[in-house]
C-alpha cells in the first residue's frame, strides 16, 4: 500500500484507533490498574492478536526478521517501551494535558531531524502546517497546558517525544521485506516483555484487579476492556500506523498522528459524556489545515526537463549533460 491517498485512510485509522487508548483504558485504571501494568497487558496482549498475521505474512522468511532485527529492537524499546513510561513516569508530576502537549512535539522533532541530515531549511508550507498543527493541539488539549511544571516530569515528557519520533522513523524505513505486520507485532512484543521486566524489578507500581468494573455505565468482566484496548488501540493501531509511515513518510504520517488527541476528545465525549467544547474543534480544524499544509510540500514535485539530445538526435546520458 504505497499511495498517498491509503497512506491517508490508514495515518487517521492509526490516529483514531490510538485514540481510543485512554477512553478503554480509564475503567481498568479506576478499577485499581496502575498505568504500567495496563500498557504491558496492552503491549503484551495486542502483539500476541498480531502473531499469526505476522506468521501468515512472513510466509517461513524467518531470515527476514532476523535480519530486520535492529529496527525490530528499536520499535519495541523505543517506539513502545521507552514512549510509555516515559510517558508515565512524566505524569507522576506534571499534568496531563502539559505531558501531551510535549510528547506531540514529536512532528517537529522529525522536522529539525530532516533539517539537520540535509541541511536544507523545511519548506515555508511545512513551517506554517508546523505552526497550524502545534496551535491546533494546543486547542484541542487546552490553554492550561502552558504552565510552570516539574523540570523532570518536563524531561520525562520530552523523552516521550522522542520516543514517538523514533516510532513514525522506524516505522517508515523500507527496504528489509519486514511486512508491517510483522514489525508491530514483535515490537509489541518486545516493548512488552521489557516493560514486564522493569515491573518486575519493583521500580514501578505494578497493581492488578480481576474482578469486575464499571465501564460506560454497565458492570463488564476486567478481561472485557482489556481486550479491546488490546485489539482496538494497539493491534489495529500499530499495524496499520506502520503501514501509513512506510506510505507517507515519518514526517507526513507523524503530522496525522496529531489527530489522535482530536479523536481521544471526540471518544471521550461520546463514551464518557466529557465536554467537547469549540475551541477543541476548531483545534482540530488548524491541525487538518497543518496537515494539508506539510502534505502540499510533500506533493510539490519539479517540472519535467525537456529530453536532451547529442547531435546524433539520441538522447544524452545524464553524465555528458553535467559540465
Amino acid at each position: 500500500m504505497k499511495s498517498t491517498s491509503s497512506g491517508l485512510f490508514c495515518a487517521l485509522l492509526a490516529a483514531a484507533a490510538f485514540g481510543t487508548s485512554g477512553t478503554l483504558a480509564k475503567p481498568l485504571l479506576e478499577a485499581g490498574w496502575s498505568p504500567v501494568a495496563a500498557v504491558t497487558a496492552r503491549a503484551l496482549t495486542g502483539g500476541l492478536l498480531l502473531l499469526p498475521l505476522a506468521v501468515l505474512a512472513l510466509r517461513g522468511r524467518w531470515a527476514v526478521l532476523w535480519q530486520a532485527r535492529g529496527r525490530v529492537l528499536m520499535m519495541g524499546m523505543a517506539g513502545v517501551a521507552c514512549t510509555q513510561l516515559a510517558y508515565y513516569a512524566a505524569i507522576q508530576t506534571i499534568p496531563v494535558s502539559t505531558a501531551l502537549l510535549i510528547e506531540f512535539l514529536a512532528p517537529l522533532l522529525l522536522v529539525g531531524h530532516a533539517w539537520a541530515r540535509t541541511r536544507r531549511i523545511p519548506a515555508p508550507t511545512v513551517l506554517f502546517g508546523s505552526v497550524l498543527a502545534i496551535a491546533g493541539l494546543l486547542l484541542v488539549i487546552g490553554p492550561g497546558a502552558l504552565q510552570p511544571v516539574d523540570p523532570v516530569g518536563l524531561l520525562f515528557a520530552f523523552c516521550a517525544a522522542v520516543g514517538c519520533a523514533v516510532y513514525f522513523l522506524i516505522a517508515a524505513r523500507t527496504g528489509d521485506g519486514l511486512p508491517p505486520v510483522a514489525l508491530a507485532a514483535s515490537g509489541l512484543l518486545v516493548g512488552g516483555v521489557t516493560l514486564a521486566a522493569i515491573g518486575a524489578t519493583g521500580l514501578l507500581t505494578v497493581t492488578t484487579s480481576f474482578g469486575e468494573l464499571d465501564m460506560f455505565g454497565i458492570n463488564a468482566p476486567w478481561w472485557v476492556p482489556l481486550l479491546l484496548l488490546a485489539v482496538v488501540a494497539t493491534s489495529l493501531a500499530y499495524a496499520v500506523g506502520v503501514t501509513a509511515s512506510e506510505a507517507l513518510g515519518s514526517r507526513l504520517a507523524s503530522f496525522v498522528g496529531l489527530l489522535e488527541v482530536a479523536f481521544a476528545a471526540l471518544f471521550a465525549w461520546l463514551l464518557l459524556d466529557e465536554k467537547l467544547g469549540a475551541l477543541q474543534i476548531l483545534g482540530g480544524v488548524f491541525i487538518l489545515a497543518g496537515i494539508a499544509a506539510v502534505r502540499a510540500e510533500k506533493s510539490e514535485v519539479p517540472p519535467p526537463q525537456p529530453l536532451v539530445t547529442d547531435i546524433s538526435g539520441e538522447p544524452a546520458s545524464a553524465v555528458r549533460t553535467q559540465y
